[in-house]
């Protein structure tokens, strides 16, 4: 971790911070490289001597999500491991990787910042933007460094590879703060389903949700023990509220009348959303327990065979391919579309051009600032690209007259140490689809044109705005975020899917979130929205 009393490169500037490190006492060569073209120039001086190469590994501490990942969580010691080893051997890095639970990062990274025990690189995910509510105050703050130079000293293959637009979502005050995974195409999620148990149904691929349903419910009769695969606090679980297009989420607002007001404010639509949940909770379509069905549950729950259709990311299409075979070899998984509304439409929210995010704590010297920089380039490199997606040489892989010979996972732990290696570790990526790894096989091959042919024509969006709302930081239980729905909301869905309010009393709730904080988010969603500050309109 990186510690001690900050050295004013956020203040001042990084490059005559750079200058003023070295002035101070650095005696390695390296370092005193650095000094020369510094001096005698202006603040905007570049420190090009920081380029030689250090002669000893740098260490680097990094925080990053487990990701659920059981390659990741099954490790005594994740920094003995071959593929971070290896990962620090290409890039001259001494990696100390600290992987944190998944479920609890915003919280454990919010107990960084209040203990000041942040890591040299921090590697949030998805929604934590420089001007987020989870990141603004760190990035006010002076935690992270602003990259801008960093950037175009050592890492040019990145400020090449990351479209323009992935990188006006991560500046606070016109500076750079984050290094983003971007997203090629802003629709990534899909709903799977186990095509062996829809067969076995005799059903049609549903497209409404009533016809949902009714595979569920066949489903259920088959023996399938719960046929939608539910996970606490409606995550990957919300492809009902993406038919009938009432997702509570910071990037979905629409103006109703004279106000800009979140689209669970659509009490008709939101109420048939309700009610299908509902129906699913009463008929055992889903868990008794569903609100408190974790990650892993859910995880284990569909390798298992005992849910027939879940909602995650496309990209992981083949790892469920590999992992759902360990119970039932007969298993098939594929990609279908998701159920659509009244409108015709379907799918889950169409993201931002970002992914996960790394932030660079202001405190690294600048020997450490270079090697990260590095290490990050490396990342979007062609070598880069051939480690990650095919291992080592000799190894996973051989090479054959010039072409990769791979080879390929078979197993569930294999195909789990792959995503280690090829999404978790490398921390900058099209996170969209790995189009390179898929176009190896043939059900990789499969992915890309179902993700093509289904996941491209889907997705829902609304109105959203950049800085978030002030508003929605200050109010907690009816605060607005990338993929959380507001305490207030959740608590009420939850107990109407149970039984214990009535769906029909949704205006209620809105009565309930507007006095909470929920009036002045509408107040400030509109006065931006009118005043084009900021906003971004989806559909």
């Amino acid at each position: 971790m990186a510690g001690g009393a900050r050295k004013g490169w956020r203040n001042t500037g990084i490059l005559a911070a750079l200058a003023a490190v070295t002035l101070a006492g650095c005696s390695d060569k390296e370092k005193t490289e650095a000094a020369a073209p510094a001096s005698g120039a202006s603040g905007t001086a570049k420190a090009t001597a920081t380029a030689t190469a250090p002669q000893k590994a740098v260490k680097i501490s990094i925080g990053m999500s487990d990701a659920l990942n059981k390659y990741a969580l099954a490790s005594d010691d994740i920094n003995k491991d071959k593929w971070v080893k290896k990962l620090g051997e290409l890039t001259n890095t001494d990696l100390d990787i600290k992987l944190i639970p998944h479920a609890d990062i915003k919280p454990k990274i919010a107990l960084m910042f209040a203990g000041g025990n942040v890591p040299d690189v921090l590697h949030t995910i998805q929604g934590m933007y420089p001007v987020s509510t989870d990141m603004l105050g760190a990035v006010k703050g002076g935690v992270f460094l602003p990259l801008d130079d960093l950037l175009k000293q050592y890492a040019p293959d990145l400020l090449k590879a990351i479209p323009e637009e992935a990188w006006n979502e991560v500046r606070y005050d016109g500076k750079i703060y984050a290094i983003p995974e971007y997203l090629s195409i802003q629709s990534r999620r899909a709903t799977f389903i186990r095509k062996d148990l829809l067969d076995a149904t005799g059903l049609p691929v549903p497209k409404t949700v009533d016809e949902y349903l009714d595979v569920m419910r066949a489903m259920k009769k088959n023996g399938v023990e719960h046929p939608f695969a539910f996970r606490e606090k409606f995550a990957y679980s919300d492809f009902i509220f993406g038919a009938y297009d009432v997702m509570p989420y910071s990037t979905m607002f629409e103006k109703i009348g004279d106000e800009v007001v979140p689209k669970f404010f659509k009490v008709e639509a939101m109420e048939k959303a309700l009610q299908a949940y509902k129906t699913m909770y009463d008929e055992g379509l889903i868990a008794k327990d569903f609100a408190s069905v974790d990650g892993n549950r859910w995880t284990n729950e569909i390798n298992a065979g005992k849910s027939g259709i879940w909602n995650h990311n496309a990209n992981l299409m083949t790892t469920w391919v590999n992992t759902t075979k360990a119970a039932n070899p007969n298993a098939v998984v594929t990609m279908i579309p998701s159920p659509v509304g009244d409108d015709g439409k379907g799918g889950m929210m169409k993201y931002s051009f970002t992914g996960n995010l790394t932030y660079i704590n202001s405190d690294v010297g600048e020997e450490k600032a270079a090697a990260i920089l590095k290490l990050l380039n490396f990342m979007m490199t062609d070598e880069g690209d051939r480690f990650f997606n095919f291992g080592i040489e000799g190894d996973t892989y051989t090479l054959k007259d010039g072409n990769v010979d791979y080879k390929q996972p078979v197993t569930a732990e294999e195909t789990y140490e792959e995503q280690f290696r090829s999404s978790i570790l490398r921390m900058v990526e099209d996170t969209a689809l790995n189009r390179t790894l898929l176009a190896t096989t043939e059900p990789g091959r499969q992915v890309v044109e179902l993700f093509d042919s289904v996941v491209t024509k889907e997705g829902r969006e609304g109105i959203s705005f950049l800085p978030e709302l002030a508003a929605s930081g200050k109010y907690s239980d009816a605060g607005l975020k990338f993929s959380d729905m507001p305490p207030i909301i959740l608590n009420h869905m939850l107990k109407m899917i149970y039984g214990k309010e009535p769906i029909s009393d949704w205006p209620k709730v809105l009565e309930e979130w507007r006095s909470k904080g929920g009036n002045e988010i509408i107040k400030e969603a509109t006065e931006r929205y009118n005043s084009k500050d900021g906003v971004k309109l989806g559909e």
